[in-house]
């Protein structure tokens, strides 16, 4: 049975509450979240902070099995407290949070999904999940820039490629139908740049109950998580102002 978000239930002392912090592909939390200064800013406003290194990604174990990536939510929900949490997610990791608060959603009291949109509805087909993940095992070709740039953070420093290549194959692969959303009913919110190729965002709030859009201007996919905009509408979005 799917709870839904009780309000007289959440917690009322804003700076109790955990804050969940997952990075996209590629990232990990502490290239995300602690390089930036995202988690000094939330420690000022004294939140307790949940990192989670998504499966092929940062510390956690690198499998080079596609099956492995077919459900990303597991590692969530085991560093999650019974309480409700906010949590925020880039990406990869806004898709994994937002398919964790379809099948818990009363774990959730905030979500905010960074960099993602119209993407959560892409069907295999359509996005090119497949072409990236080919660039990044076999070599990209120079004049697809996209491929190339996710290549590229492929081969960052502590990435496995082959493990990268299968979580981007293989992860998440079934997307969003609206009406699954019904049940995320905690509020919302969607922060997308307005050069980013999950874009754009109203498709994804117009299907959730309680959401609201944040356009980060002039801002791609990959610039979204040191966006100032972004941190600054995160952190006001959840309540955690720094003193």
């Amino acid at each position: 049975m799917r709870l839904p978000y009780d309000a007289m239930n959440a917690p009322t002392d804003e700076s109790a509450v955990p804050v969940v912090l997952v990075h996209g592909w590629a990232g990990s939390f502490e290239s995300t979240w602690q390089r930036s200064g995202f988690t000094d800013l939330l420690a000022d406003a004294r939140r307790p902070v949940i990192g989670i290194d998504l499966l092929g990604h940062g510390n956690a174990p690198k499998p080079h099995d596609a099956a492995s990536y077919v459900d990303l939510t597991d590692r969530v929900f085991e560093a999650m407290p019974a309480e409700p949490v906010d949590a925020i997610g880039f990406s990869m990791g806004a898709l994994t949070l937002l398919r964790c608060a379809v099948r818990q959603p009363h774990r959730f009291r905030r979500l905010v999904l960074g960099g993602i949109g119209r993407n959560a509805f892409d069907t295999p087909s359509e996005d090119r999940a497949e072409d990236f993940a080919n660039a990044i095992q076999f070599g990209a070709d120079p004049v697809d820039k996209q491929a190339s740039a996710f290549a590229s953070y492929a081969r960052a420093p502590g990435n496995d490629p082959v493990a990268l290549a299968m979580a981007m194959r293989t992860a998440e692969q079934r997307r969003f139908r609206p009406e699954e959303l019904t049940v995320v009913t905690c509020p919302t919110l969607v922060a997308i740049g307005d050069q980013d190729f999950a874009g754009p965002g109203d498709v994804l709030v117009d299907a959730l109950p309680n959401a609201t859009l944040t356009v980060l201007r002039n801002t791609d996919h990959f610039a979204t998580p040191e966006s100032f905009a972004f941190i600054d509408a995160a952190l006001e979005f959840i309540g955690a102002v720094p003193s």
